[in-house]
């Protein structure tokens, strides 16, 4: 297979596992995005298996630095899952993917001094209206602009930019393991945290407790759970994997995120007509073209920054 041919499952796949993070969300094993981000930051910890391949100790500031990271980063799923649960996950993860890219920008602006130039100035206007677009909902019925899960959907591209960017400023000092491993146990550390919250530890507890006598469908659920995390880590492996290979491009590589929207909507319509309760897909004529340029206009600038120098 080819590098885009790669990429293209890589993003086919990662779309799979938002569609199942949706069903999972809805039923009643998992419930609550606590809990969710609760048994994947707990899942994070198995990265210490990887420990005799690259880990060692570190200065007790990067150690901070490092499992902070982690924490940002596991609220920042906590807020799309809040967000996937609530709404719709075709508007969700397009708004998502652009607020990402917005953020990264304007930090890089604040603390590097960096000038955006024609096309990156271009490319974050795209993303911000392409975003907007996709966001508002223009249903009679409804008396809210925004789609449900909106500001949880900028929430997280907002905290996943600001972890991706203290991550990688750790990568530009550390071997990949090493950083990775930090980071995971800081996101578990992270999910403890959510015991602080009443509602969230009696979720939690809760859910936890169901492991004692586990009813069939939370057996389904907890296959389904791991099934939805071997997807995204297959994803991300083979979108690593493309990144790699001699002839692909980096940049155009990101940039043909906006094929996992396009997989997401798809899926979210095709799976919407056997439970349409848990996707929560719109398919009228009017929301369906309303997605479709929104996502293109997305497209256009997420290409548009990736092109920025």
């Amino acid at each position: 297979m080819n590098w885009l041919a790669i990429t293209i499952v890589a993003y086919f796949l990662l779309a799979l596992e938002i569609i199942l993070d949706k069903f999972l969300l809805s039923s009643k094993r998992i419930s609550h995005p606590a809990i969710y981000a609760f048994y994947s930051g707990t899942m994070g910890l198995f990265a210490v298996v990887f420990a005799p391949f690259g880990f060692h100790l570190i200065s007790y500031s990067k150690i901070i630095f490092s499992l902070v990271a982690g924490i940002i980063f596991i609220y920042g799923m906590l807020s799309l899952f809040f967000a996937i649960n609530k709404g719709e996950a075709s508007r969700v993860l397009p708004v998502v993917g652009a607020a990402i890219p917005i953020t990264a920008f304007f930090l890089a602006i604040f603390y590097l001094g960096e000038n955006l130039g024609i096309k990156g100035s271009l490319g974050i206007g795209a993303l911000i209206f392409g975003g907007l677009l996709i966001s508002l909902d223009f249903s009679k019925r409804e008396k809210q602009i925004f789609f449900k899960g909106f500001h949880a959907s900028i929430l997280a591209g907002f905290l996943l930019a600001l972890s991706a960017i203290m991550i990688k400023a750790l990568y530009n000092q550390d071997n990949f393991l090493n950083v990775f491993i930090w980071t995971r146990v800081g996101a578990f550390f992270g999910t403890l945290s959510f015991f602080l919250i009443p509602v969230w530890r009696k979720s939690i507890v809760g859910s936890l407790l169901k492991f004692k006598n586990p009813e069939k469908e939370g057996k389904k659920s907890g296959a389904s759970f791991v099934l939805a995390k071997i997807l995204g880590g297959s994803g991300s492996l083979l979108k690593e994997k493309a990144t790699s290979m001699v002839l692909a491009s980096v940049t155009v590589v990101n940039a043909l995120v906006s094929v996992e929207y396009v997989f997401i909507f798809i899926l979210g319509i095709i799976f919407s007509a056997w439970a349409p309760k848990a996707m929560q897909e719109k398919k009228d004529i009017k929301s369906v073209l309303q997605k479709i340029i929104a996502i293109a206009i997305i497209a256009l600038g997420l290409i548009l920054v990736s092109k920025h120098k």
